[in-house]
């Protein structure tokens, strides 16, 4: 039997600046070649882009999507693919690449948004394409933030700060809400929600979360299942296992590393969660998300001009 040849993917890392998480890419420069590339690509951050002109198609690993001037694309952190143009044209975008969650800290922290775990959604295995015509108020949000970032006026990181929370409201809208909660309760079990996002590797009993929101556990448990619709350590382990995801899907490391490297005590463990919110093994998933075939991942440092083809 021929061996099967490689996946190559690449990982491009966009240096966001700390204080103020968002780039934006625009300008006539930014036309994208008709000539498909045969490596995909992702980047480190949520990308949002917008067509300006012309016509094309975005590929994934799976399927493909064909895109005309005016749509907006979403595509979340660890995303493959790959974007070229109808042959004979160069459709020109704009890009907007940020740290979401650490934009918007100064104004709202995602533990205290009134659906946190949708909102987190958006940050992992989200892809969207939307029709500017259909979704009038984002395009305008969206050419605003890219206006203010570009002309950089007096206060534009607060400005801008302001808009991109508006646009994460507006993504949202894409997806199936759940049953909305009382804001109040949402933040008694921030702290927890908060503490689970930044340590899930970690060992730690479910009392300590509690103590964190100054309740006692029997009302933590109780709160928190009401409001997340789950437990607290099923959602630690639903965190684990999206972490795990983004691994198998974006690097080459073993099975049994990414179940230590996300905080599972054991294999067996691991695959249990894991086939219980994914539907099968990690390794049957890893095997349909690469196409069944090995994996190859070339860093480099994201772009900040557009590349030169050569024909």
């Amino acid at each position: 039997m021929a061996r099967k040849s490689r996946i190559v993917l690449e990982y491009r890392d966009y240096e966001l600046p700390q204080h103020f998480p968002l780039i934006v890419l625009t300008g006539e420069k930014w036309c994208i070649s008709d000539i498909p590339s045969s490596v995909l690509h992702f980047h480190n951050c949520l990308e949002i882009g917008i067509c300006h002109s012309d016509s094309g198609v975005l590929r994934f690993q799976d399927t493909q999507w064909n895109f005309s001037a005016g749509d907006i694309t979403i595509l979340s952190t660890d995303m493959p693919h790959t974007t070229y143009s109808t042959q004979g044209t160069a459709s020109m975008w704009s890009y907007i690449f940020t740290d979401l969650e650490e934009l918007l800290r100064p104004l709202i922290p995602f533990e205290l948004l009134p659906n946190p775990v949708i909102y987190k959604q958006i940050l992992n295995n989200t892809r969207i394409l939307l029709h500017s015509s259909e979704n009038v108020e984002l395009a305008h949000l969206l050419h605003a933030v890219i206006r203010d970032v570009s002309e950089k006026r007096s206060d534009y990181e607060l400005c801008v700060r302001g808009l991109m929370l508006a646009v994460l409201s507006k993504i949202v809208r894409q997806k199936p809400l759940p049953v909305d909660t009382d804001s109040k309760d949402t933040l008694s079990i921030a702290p927890a929600l908060q503490y689970i996002n930044e340590h899930y590797m970690e060992h730690f009993p479910m009392e300590m979360l509690a103590d964190l929101c100054h309740l006692s556990p029997a009302h933590f448990r109780r709160l928190f299942s009401e409001i997340m619709n789950t437990n607290p350590l099923e959602h630690l382990n639903r965190t684990r296992v999206a972490r795990a995801c983004t691994l198998l899907r974006t690097t080459e490391d073993s099975i049994l590393s990414i179940c230590e490297a996300v905080g599972f005590r054991s294999l067996t463990s691991f695959n249990r969660h894991f086939y219980a919110m994914m539907g099968e093994s990690p390794t049957a998933w890893r095997k349909q998300m690469n196409a069944a075939q090995p994996l190859t991942i070339r860093k480099y440092a994201g772009w900040l001009a557009p590349p030169v083809v050569v024909e």
